[in-house]
């Protein structure tokens, strides 16, 4: 906006040093033409009404004709002209009804031409009609006399206009300014939606923007139902698959493997019971996520098995991001476990922090997914390779938590030809909550 501002006043104040300079140069030209009028008017006074010119009466004008140097005039009669010898080649006449116009008019009219140096000339010159033929009366001066001023004036001018550039662009900053801070503080308040510690846009809010409030608030609203719907949605499974689970867990207490996964499914179904009563948990929780990835990594190594696929960490102890600690293990499990499941013998989980964004990727070394089917991957209950475990809903499931909490999900190609899963979450300072 600050740009367009400057490059239109500079494009105005260069329309204005135009318009300006076009306007002196007229005033000059009329001054310098307004003196060849009055010499024009001597030499008429000079030439009789049958066309011939009384010498005598010219000897009188002659001194008076005389207006400075490089300054000439010229009587042209049917019988003889009179002038320098030197007098200016004035341009040809252009042809046409301007020249018919100006003579049905009478009056002098103006002419340009080259003195003997070449120099340029401008003149003036008047037809009289007479009985014994056309007179032509010139006269001349050069041009310099009208540049002149106008050079002298110029570079007053160009102060004037740069000066006034300054106040402008200042005016123009400071106008922008201020014109943006509304949207500044409009950004402040989003941010404070986004980071939980404000439940909507303030309402009082400019003209303008009021509009915008109000859509924000209704999109924040939004999110909040499908977030609500979504968490019922969760404690609804979580209820119904309470009791089979505790019946299961009781057929299975003799089996010590058994009964921790049992356990291990159970604690699911308690969190998501649990994550029903507090529809913020998500805004308000941090995870730092060196320790999960590491926990997930030796877990996914061991059920591994005999494929002994490594799991490479490198992240750093304080990153942290703004996640329920739950969510953030379901969420990374289903990209570390997708990328075991998958990988040939090595499996790369770096993180860092860009601006407020937390980058968690997790790449390995399979056969990757082509770009033409990345999309359907994401979708849940879609399997693009039906070899091995695997229900679909893992990537499904990764995208899901990652919107929920202001993230997104993005498929690639690792380095190794395998597929990079890059997840990007709110980064949030200090320890897990």
């Amino acid at each position: 906006m600050l740009t367009l501002s400057a490059l239109t006043s500079l494009v105005a104040l260069a329309i204005a040093a135009a318009v300006i300079g076009g306007v002196l140069e007229r005033v000059v030209t009329q001054g310098i033409d307004r003196r060849l009028d009055a010499q024009i008017a001597l030499m008429a006074s000079s030439v009789d009404a049958n066309g011939t010119i009384d010498m005598p009466r010219l000897a009188v004008v002659r001194d008076a004709l005389s207006a400075g140097r490089d300054w000439s005039w010229q009587i042209s009669a049917p019988e003889r002209t009179v002038g320098p010898a030197d007098f200016p080649r004035l341009d040809p006449e252009l042809p046409g009804p301007p020249i018919d116009e100006r003579r049905r008019h009478g009056g002098a009219q103006p002419r340009e031409g080259r003195d003997a140096d070449d120099a340029p000339v401008h003149a003036r010159e008047l037809i009289l009609k007479t009985t014994g033929g056309d007179v032509r009366l010139t006269a001349s001066a050069p041009r310099e006399v009208i540049q002149r001023p106008i050079r002298a004036a110029a570079m007053p001018l160009m102060l004037l206009l740069a000066a006034l550039s300054a106040v402008l662009a200042v005016t123009a900053a400071v106008q922008v300014r201020l014109g943006l801070r509304p949207l500044r503080a409009l950004k402040s308040a989003v941010a404070e939606v986004r980071a939980g510690r404000a439940a909507a846009v303030p309402d009082d809010q400019p003209h303008e923007l009021a509009p915008l409030a109000g859509e924000l608030n209704a999109l924040v609203r939004e999110n909040d139902a499908a977030l609500a719907a979504a968490r019922a949605s969760a404690a609804n499974l979580a209820h119904a698959l309470k009791t089979p689970v505790a019946t299961l867990a009781l057929g299975l207490r003799d089996d010590p493997g058994a009964s921790r996964q049992v356990a291990r499914i159970d604690a699911v179904i308690r969190h998501h019971l649990s994550r029903t009563r507090d529809r913020v948990a998500g805004t308000r929780k941090s995870t730092v996520i060196a320790p999960a990835i590491a926990d997930l990594a030796a877990t996914l190594m061991r059920l591994a098995g005999e494929r002994k696929v490594a799991i490479d960490v490198v992240i750093a102890a304080d990153l942290a991001v703004a996640m329920d600690p739950a969510d953030f293990d379901e969420l990374s499990g289903n990209l570390i476990d997708n990328a075991v499941r998958h990988a040939v013998c090595r499996v790369v989980v770096t993180g860092m922090r860009v601006g407020g964004m937390v980058h968690l990727v997790v790449e390995d070394d399979g056969p990757g997914i082509p770009e033409a089917s990345r999309a359907r991957a994401l979708q849940a209950g879609v399997r693009l390779d039906e070899r091995g475990e695997g229900h679909g809903f893992g990537l499904a499931i990764a995208r899901e938590l990652a919107a929920l909490y202001g993230g997104e999900l993005i498929l690639g190609s690792a380095s190794s030809g395998g597929l990079r899963a890059e997840v990007r979450l709110p980064a949030r300072d200090g320890i897990a909550t």
